[in-house]
């Protein structure tokens, strides 16, 4: 368990991501692809579905003892606020509204923000698309951890204590490393989390909220759905930077499994990412995938080579355009 992980740095590389080309590439041989993008009208309908679900639940737990409160919390509500984020994720690259109504988007992602308890859609939107254009980015990509992660999280002990503080470092990370004056949205996304946070206190108690906000820490912690976290850039094999999952969780997570599939064509709804597989599987079926997550954040953990230092990593040359 002290064993201390060999790497030292990321690994820095000085060549553009794969996904632009790549893109360009599939669309040249198959631009059928291009009618895969566009809006996911059921993604408006599942998400008001999870929130039902969901304010169903605050108000079966109010009443319930201690230890079947946070039962429930980590078996079921950690799932539903986890698969919300990742609806969130969706929603983020207009998926439900489409581009055309971008606004529509940025207010739908707020309503579906209310069970996770935590203000997260209008900051997760500014920072999440620069991820995408700038992936693995000196001091712009804010999915890599900072160098004090790489450091300090460097046995296998601490590399398990890293995985159930994930929220927290997701959320300070952007304020460590590329900082943004706060938006107007983000104000509103704040003040109206706190407001229904405040109502479902006053008419519910204490237990459905602290069912909500536990469940959020723990769906993203150490939970089979947070492996995607993991699986989707840490380089478990060199030379290779995002990494798909083909498993059954890809049901509870808009497909976010398909990553390289996501990479390749952000626009394209996760629903419709399999498609992208199929038409052009030959560019996909050799790239190398999981199918567990839970095996992923066991081998992350386990295995000595790998470490938060294990992303690949590139300075960034010419304009530079952020959210």
């Amino acid at each position: 368990m002290g064993n201390r992980v060999a790497r030292d740095d990321y690994e820095w590389v000085y060549t553009d991501q794969p996904h632009a080309d790549r893109r360009k590439e599939i669309l040249a041989k198959y631009p059928e692809i291009k009618s895969l993008m566009g809006p996911d009208p059921r993604i408006k309908w599942i998400v008001c579905m999870m929130l039902l679900v969901q304010f169903l639940a605050f108000y079966l737990v109010k009443d319930l003892d201690w230890k079947w409160v946070l039962f429930w919390t980590y078996a079921f509500g950690s799932c539903i606020n986890h698969s919300m984020t990742l609806a969130i994720h969706e929603i983020s690259h207009n998926t439900a509204f489409g581009n055309n109504r971008a606004m529509w988007n940025r207010w739908f992602a707020i309503f579906a923000n209310l069970p996770i308890g935590l203000p997260y859609s209008a900051f997760f939107k500014r920072y999440h698309l620069d991820h995408h254009r700038y992936l693995g980015g000196d001091g712009i990509d804010v999915d890599i951890p900072t160098a004090f992660e790489g450091w300090f999280f460097c046995t296998r002990f601490r590399k398990f204590v890293w995985i159930i503080l994930q929220p927290l470092f997701y959320a300070v990370r952007p304020l460590c490393i590329n900082p943004k004056p706060v938006s107007r949205l983000e104000i509103i996304n704040l003040a109206v989390q706190v407001a229904f946070d405040a109502g479902l206190y006053y008419l519910w108690g204490i237990k459905p909220l602290v069912y909500m906000l536990a469940g959020s820490m723990l769906g993203m912690g150490l939970h089979p759905i947070s492996g995607h976290f993991i699986a989707e850039h840490y380089m478990f094999l060199k030379g290779h930077e995002t990494y798909s999952y083909y498993g059954s969780l890809n049901l509870l997570t808009f497909n976010v499994g398909y990553h390289n599939e996501h990479h390749d064509f952000p626009s394209i709804p996760g629903r419709r990412l399999p498609q992208v597989k199929k038409i052009a599987a030959e560019y996909y079926d050799d790239l190398p995938h999981y199918t567990s997550w839970v095996k992923v954040l066991y081998d992350f953990i386990m295995d000595d080579t790998l470490s938060p230092y294990s992303r690949v990593k590139r300075k960034l040359k010419g304009e530079i355009k952020q959210e």
